[in-house]
């Protein structure tokens, strides 16, 4: 609702038609003192009322809904889930492992770090998923990956990996402490994106965004940075999405933006292509001060809004620090969801057939030596899949790599 009161209609000039304007004659001698003072008040009322209503009055906010956030975060269609890992690591050991050994599920939300399901080094050792995508995009830390394609890798450090878990795949997700003379600090988010129906059998598959190639925005003050993970913002489109997404249409507009805004930032993020018929939500994930569309915000919320609008946001020029955004943007799919777990199905027969396929095939089995397999402490950031290595820009190979590969 409009935060002032809307102006009164304007008078019609009784012989023209047209609206009168504020203008007075002086009235005749025979007016009283008292007539003259009425009028000229009336008139000074009129100015005031029609003078001191702010454009702003007249425009719509884009938010449609505050709230604070939960763990792991609520999000809109086609987001399934999402996730804001930040682990303040220690320094490993020689084995690149933690002083403390995880419980099987460590989720402590007031511990410093958390090991998860890792019993020594902190991650997620083999777990199934069908019929959706997972978007891991780094900030800090390492990530090791293995599968049950037989693929394996290591990334982070701005790199992101989109994996398309289709029909069924088995991976790890590990987080070796690499560093034994510093700590080991680790942020990343993960994401859950859904499959369409006619997607959600394809053939599993991942791909790699190296941080080298990951697109960029930034404003000419260099005060607000964006990384475009997905979607496109202000002529800079990000890499392609694998092949079989819902993101891979650009009809439906899905967006996976991290913002950063400097103190004294004020930047307005345009419409979706899509308009109002698109979800658009904003995580307001570190930092202390952020306004949007003028609305103080606190710290920890999510944000929805109407995506056929323009969205301002602006950080103080008087904060302390920076403040970060997660964006998620996207036409819903519009289809039934029925998960459980790590399988997520449009029926409730398809999850059990789900269960059944994991029991008897293991969606292809475990090629790995460990459930919990890392790479070796020197090296680099790699992807194997089948024969073939891939390196970031400017990677080159490890003596280690064929003993492992």
């Amino acid at each position: 609702p409009p935060r002032h009161p809307s102006p009164r209609p304007l008078r019609r000039h009784p012989r023209s038609g047209s609206p009168s304007s504020f203008s007075f004659s002086c009235p005749s001698p025979r007016r009283s003192v008292r007539q003259l003072l009425t009028s000229v008040l009336l008139a000074a009322t009129l100015i005031t009322s029609f003078g001191t209503v702010p454009t702003a009055a007249m425009k719509k906010s884009a938010i449609r809904q505050i709230r604070s956030l939960s763990m792991p975060f609520s999000t809109p269609e086609p987001f399934l889930f999402c996730v804001y890992h930040k682990d303040e690591y220690p320094a490993g050991n020689e084995k690149m492992e933690a002083p403390r050994r995880g419980t099987g599920s460590d989720f402590n939300p007031k511990a410093k770090y958390r090991m998860y399901h890792g019993d020594k080094i902190p991650g997620f050792p083999q777990h199934p998923h069908r019929g959706f995508e997972t978007i891991t995009a780094t900030i800090e830390g390492i990530i090791d990956h293995t599968d049950s394609l037989k693929c394996g890798g290591r990334y982070g450090q701005g790199d992101l990996q989109w994996m398309t878990a289709g029909k069924g795949i088995v991976h790890g997700e590990m987080f070796p402490l690499v560093n034994m003379d510093r700590p080991n600090p680790t942020r990343f988010f993960q994401i859950w994106i859904n499959l369409p129906k006619k997607n959600k059998m394809v053939d599993p598959d991942y791909i790699m965004h190296w941080a080298e190639e990951v697109k960029k925005f930034e404003t000419k003050d260099k005060k607000t940075k964006v990384t475009v993970w997905a979607g496109e913002l202000e002529g800079v489109a990000a890499l392609e999405p694998p092949k079989n997404s819902w993101a891979k249409d650009p009809k439906n507009d899905v967006a996976v933006w991290h913002i950063t805004l400097n103190p004294g930032a004020k930047y307005t993020i345009p419409p979706a292509k899509g308009g109002k018929d698109i979800n658009r939500t904003f995580y307001f994930i570190e930092g202390k001060q952020l306004e949007i569309e003028s609305q103080e915000i606190e710290p920890k919320s999510r944000i929805d809004v109407n995506a056929g609008l323009p969205v301002e946001i602006k950080v103080s020029d008087k904060a302390q620090r920076s403040s970060e955004l997660l964006m998620l943007q996207g036409k819903p799919i519009g289809e039934p969801v029925a998960q459980h777990g790590p399988f997520v199905m449009n029926t409730q027969q398809e999850i059990m057939q789900a269960f059944t396929d994991y029991q008897r095939t293991r969606f292809g089995g475990w090629p790995w030596p460990e459930d919990a397999m890392v790479f070796s402490r020197d090296k680099g950031r790699f992807s194997k899949k089948g024969k073939k290595v891939e390196y970031p820009p400017g990677g080159k190979p490890q003596k280690s790599e064929k003993k492992e590969l």
